[in-house]
Formats: structure tokens, C-alpha cells, sequence
């Protein structure tokens, strides 16, 4: 057992690394597009993984050249993101739920914080449960989103612990970045972009087996 101080909060991120959402994205981004007359490619994907949203419906509404707003695309779009995780087999990444337990457990408080906008986070919520999480806080609660540390901070704010004691879980580039940057230890979870190990940045291929102690000595390795 490790005899590291466990984190002081370990803040998670939603889609890739809490839940296996990342290709009900895509399904529901590709029907967004053919309803545009246009198409969603997998280098589409990589570029709208980890959001922001505003970003995804720019790159929807110049290449499908459409007269619709990015706010209509977006409606749009979150219409059919809905719809899919609902009909669809939304479940835990392997691991995760089993980490959240054990956190818990430990007394470490957990913050949900994703680039996705409230009223998905809330179809998550509703479906995986939202009981492990002190806080949680969504893409369209900040004023700037992922990549930018705002939410991150904001988590460790609400949460009243030191960023800098903070382990963050993050799946996506521009996920990481916003961890990074915030002062917190990435432990990234890649899986459609590669992520590759750095300063206060640890990559891992799951979270299964993980438990608090592995996060207490990452957090001693990587946090100076």
C-alpha cells in the first residue's frame, strides 16, 4: 500500500474517460451532417474530440456550407446526441466506476468536469448515476471551455482544495491541455488521439485495476 498522501480531489472528465460516449458522438455527429447535405469523416472526429462544441458546429457549418446559425446546428446537434446515448448502450469505461467507488470510499471528493454542455452531462447523469460527485460542471457553465484550465479551477474553487494536490482524469488532447494547464497531475487515458507522457503527465492504457493508492503515487512522482 502506498504511504503517498492520497489527492486531495480527483476531477474526472465525462466523455472517453468516464463513459464509452466518444463514438455515440460520432453516430450523432455524422446524422447531424447528412441532415446538412454534407458528411462527418474520422478526421472530423479527432478534431471535435474533447470539444469545445462551438468549435465542432464552426467546422459543421463551413463545410457543409449551410445558411443554418452555429446555434441552430447546435440544437441540432445536441438533439441527436440525446436521442443516441438514450437508445444506445451508454456504459462505464472499464474501470471507472470501480475507481469512482473506491475514491469515495477513501473520502477523496470528485468533480464531473466536461466540455460537453449541461443538458448532456444531465443524460449522463441520468443514466450512469451522479452520486459519486461532490460538483460537477459542464462546457457551457464557463466562460471559456476546454482547452482553456477555467473549469478545472472552478472544480478545485468549488471543492476548496489545492489544484496543485489534485489528480485530474482526462481522454482527449485538448482535455489534458486544459489539466495541464490548470495545475493539476494528467493521468491521460487516450484512446482515438495518442497522448504522450510529460511533465505532471501520466498515460495509461485504462483504468482498470487503478485504485486511490496508484493515483497518491503519481500525484508524488509527477507533482514538482
Amino acid at each position: 500500500m502506498s504511504t503517498h498522501p492520497l489527492p486531495e480531489a480527483v476531477l474526472v472528465d465525462m466523455d472517453g474517460t468516464l463513459v464509452n460516449t466518444e463514438h455515440l458522438w460520432h453516430i450523432a455527429e455524422r446524422d447531424t451532417m447528412r441532415f446538412l447535405g454534407s458528411e462527418w469523416t474520422a478526421e472530423d472526429q479527432k478534431f471535435s474530440l474533447g470539444g469545445p462544441l462551438e468549435n465542432v458546429t464552426a467546422r459543421m457549418q463551413a463545410k457543409s456550407g449551410t445558411s443554418l446559425t452555429q446555434a441552430e446546428i447546435s440544437s441540432i446537434l445536441l438533439d441527436k446526441v440525446e436521442d443516441t446515448f438514450r437508445s444506445s448502450n451508454v456504459s462505464f469505461t472499464p474501470g471507472s466506476e470501480q475507481l469512482l467507488d473506491d475514491l469515495v470510499a477513501a473520502g477523496i471528493p470528485l468533480a464531473l468536469v466536461s466540455a460537453s454542455p449541461r443538458r448532456v452531462m444531465d443524460c449522463v447523469l441520468d443514466i450512469m448515476g451522479a452520486e459519486h460527485f461532490t460538483t460537477t460542471i459542464a462546457g457551457d457553465e464557463v466562460e471559456r471551455s476546454k482547452p482553456d484550465p477555467l473549469p478545472y479551477l472552478l472544480a478545485a474553487e468549488r471543492l476548496d482544495v489545492d489544484i496543485m494536490r489534485c489528480v485530474i482524469l482526462e481522454d482527449s488532447p485538448n482535455g489534458v491541455a486544459a489539466g495541464h494547464s490548470s495545475g493539476g497531475v494528467v493521468v491521460a487515458i487516450p484512446d482515438i488521439v495518442a497522448i504522450e507522457p510529460g511533465h505532471r503527465l501520466v498515460v495509461i492504457h485504462t483504468l482498470d485495476e487503478v485504485t486511490p493508492e496508484h493515483l497518491a503515487e503519481w500525484l508524488a512522482e509527477h507533482g514538482d
